[in-house]
């Protein structure tokens, strides 16, 4: 059982976060960068949308994010290289890939069927300590993600941290952050997993 995050990991829903943030931004009269926003994805939304929103606004605001983001983001968004071929690594030798992200399920399985990249399992809504919680409970043997919380995750699950510089964290502060092993890309991934696994 492989454990993968979404954002920054499998797929870059960059633009179409900046596209959903402009028009919140619009509608709300409310200031947002959007493209700093863009910049440092990985916490739950709440989290972000409570640098700009005052408390009491910020569950409406988010009502209405992931209303756009329903309408307008899947569109927008790309694979990261090497995303379709890390999960068909793990399936095509009896492995399953679940995607456990912060992300609401029902707007990251919109942007999984829109590229066509087919998982196992889902699970959404899950930061930090309930990402290690959601890996113990299917027994994930490793978790691959690109931000720290997402080693700090695996390494309190007891699973390999498998980590991609590819989101907000850099390679050096991914291996400062005890990574069991940092991957260029996940293109990289098939032949480390076939090594680690026996994989053939």
């Amino acid at each position: 059982m492989v454990g993968f995050d979404l954002d920054l990991t499998l797929i870059d829903p960059r633009p179409g976060v900046v596209v959903c943030l402009d028009q919140l931004s619009a509608e709300t009269g409310v200031a947002i960068d959007s493209a700093l926003v863009a910049s440092r994805l990985g916490p739950p939304l709440e989290v972000e949308l409570a640098n700009w929103f005052k408390a009491p606004a910020v569950p409406a605001a988010a009502d209405r994010y992931r209303e756009l983001s329903a309408e307008r983001a899947a569109a927008l968004t790309t694979a990261l290289p090497g995303a379709h071929d890390a999960v068909h690594a793990v399936r095509s030798t009896g492995g399953r890939a679940v995607v456990i992200t912060a992300k609401w399920e029902a707007t990251a399985q919109l942007a999984l069927d829109h590229l066509d990249l087919t998982v196992d399992d889902l699970v959404g809504w899950r930061w930090g300590p309930q990402k290690t919680e959601t890996l113990r409970q299917i027994g994930a043997w490793c978790y691959v993600g690109d931000h720290v919380s997402d080693v700090d995750a695996a390494r309190r699950a007891g699973v390999v941290a498998v980590a991609v510089p590819t989101g907000p964290c850099t390679r050096g502060q991914l291996s400062r952050h005890r990574s069991t092993v940092v991957l260029d890309s996940l293109t990289d991934f098939p032949q480390w997993y076939a090594s680690a696994t026996g994989a053939r």
